[in-house]
């Protein structure tokens, strides 16, 4: 398999008012070039301390992280990050947000090793296209107050998109939307994943969604201490339909699989304060 990034025996343990907090132990996990992963798993499990620290946000208490056969030492536009609140700078438009990134990138005092800044020109050019990928031409001059919630979380995978990350990594980015915008921008990722080829890594709760996007599972276990408790590989066919797959026996299996592991195998009980 093409190992692309490349996690080994990463351990983070986080310093408290309560003492030290063993968050992640023991992680092993190799992604391929193109892959897209879940990782899955109940509150508390280490899924966004896991995707921080791919992104270089926070570094580990041991262990070490690969993207590209380079170590991970801290955030770069290699790796652009989409969160579950949007993060959109609430004075600026649509467009200008995603220019904020593009110009960082790609213009004077860019982030990209070796290469000429682009003209004014280019980085334009740039911004449209990350719009017009995730359907939002028509909203370009619009603030974030002005547009829905769906069309925030567009615009900051837009943003992420056109910075032309190697590795693209979501945490929950539908998890505050409603059901039916939330399923328009599954079905929308999937098409847009499709045609970037992007590495995508995304923390997620829900079975169906890393299901429907994923080829690979990552089920982490309850923390503290969490660790992956099981990796599944689901190979259902790509392109992929909502409505073909719900009664599709892979389909079906593959849920039941990730189902039995946190359910079962993997109950969680909240504690009282």
């Amino acid at each position: 398999m093409n190992k692309f990034i490349e996690i080994q025996g990463v351990e983070q343990t986080f310093r408290t008012s309560k003492g030290l907090f063993p968050a992640l132990r023991d992680i092993n996990l190799t992604i391929a070039k193109g892959e897209f992963v879940a990782l899955i798993g109940h509150s508390g499990c280490g899924k966004s301390t896991l995707l921080n620290l791919i992104a270089g946000l926070t570094t580990p208490t041991a262990g070490v992280l690969l993207c590209a056969n380079r170590e991970i030492a801290g955030p770069g536009p290699d790796r652009a990050v989409v969160f579950q609140n949007h993060s959109l700078l609430p004075w600026l438009t649509c467009y200008e947000n995603v220019y904020l990134a593009v110009e960082r990138v790609f213009g004077a005092g860019g982030k990209r090793i070796g290469a000429a800044a682009e003209k004014r020109t280019q980085l334009k050019t740039r911004t449209e296209a990350a719009l017009e990928l995730v359907g939002l031409t028509h909203a370009a001059h619009k603030r974030p107050g002005e547009i829905s919630g769906g069309m925030k979380q567009r615009v900051g995978i837009a943003r992420a998109l056109s910075m032309e990350p190697q590795v693209l990594l979501m945490d929950e980015p539908f998890g505050a939307l409603d059901a039916l915008t939330r399923a328009k921008l599954q079905d929308e990722l999937l098409e847009i994943v499709a045609r970037t080829k992007s590495t995508v890594v995304m923390v997620t709760h829900d079975v169906d969604e890393a299901v429907l996007l994923s080829d690979k599972i990552v089920m982490m276990t309850n923390g503290p201490a969490a660790t992956i408790g099981e990796v599944l590989q689901v190979d259902l066919p790509r392109p992929r339909s909502r409505v073909q797959l719900a009664q599709d026996p892979q389909y079906i299996n593959d849920r039941m699989v990730v189902i039995d592991f946190l359910y079962k195998r993997q109950s969680h009980v909240e504690k009282v304060a």
